[in-house]
């Protein structure tokens, strides 16, 4: 079906956002590990890397395995929020310069950031993440993989949160 190539499409153009991000987390670990940054919360990152992944590879597999349709009236609102999501992310990203990772990595004697997206929330490049990871599915009717995503992602944000919280009050306490 022509909607099943589309969303194909989109998601081979989410997986290449994540491969940027992965570029610009390289880059920014390099500036911040040369100034003492610190890394914490390791130990949830290959499965973070992981979660993330196969959010984009159940989209896939439950559109084409069990045929689901795109429905406009869900599927249009869908991929507005995930526009809207990949829009606040860069927006987090450009907000934190190069602090910015997909690790938590904090360089000591640098203030917080309270600008941007920050000045709103205190961790919006997770809402983000929250927006996208059940719009992207729904935007093709993948109403398994969106539930399955949100309840696992709800898990790990909540250890990611709290290491994240820990690292900063660790260098601004």
């Amino acid at each position: 079906m022509v909607t099943d190539v589309w969303y194909t499409v989109l998601i081979g153009l989410v997986a290449l956002e994540r491969l940027a991000e992965l570029v610009v987390a390289k880059r920014n670990l390099a500036w911040s590990l040369a100034r003492g940054g610190r890394e914490t919360g390791f130990g949830h990152y290959p499965f973070m890397v992981v979660l993330h992944t196969g959010l984009l590879a159940g989209c896939l597999l439950e559109v084409w395995l069990a045929d689901r349709p795109f429905t406009a009236a869900l599927g249009w609102p869908m991929l507005a929020l995930v526009v809207a999501a990949q829009a606040l992310r860069w927006w987090c990203i450009r907000a934190l310069g190069p602090r910015w990772n997909t690790r938590i990595v904090v360089v000591p004697g640098l203030p917080l950031v309270t600008g941007g997206p920050y000045r709103l929330v205190p961790h919006p490049n997770y809402v983000a993440v929250v927006v996208e990871g059940f719009a992207l599915p729904l935007v093709h009717g993948a109403w398994l993989t969106a539930a399955m995503f949100t309840v696992v992602n709800a898990g790990l944000l909540t250890v990611r949160i709290r290491a994240e919280n820990d690292a900063l009050r660790s260098v601004h306490a």
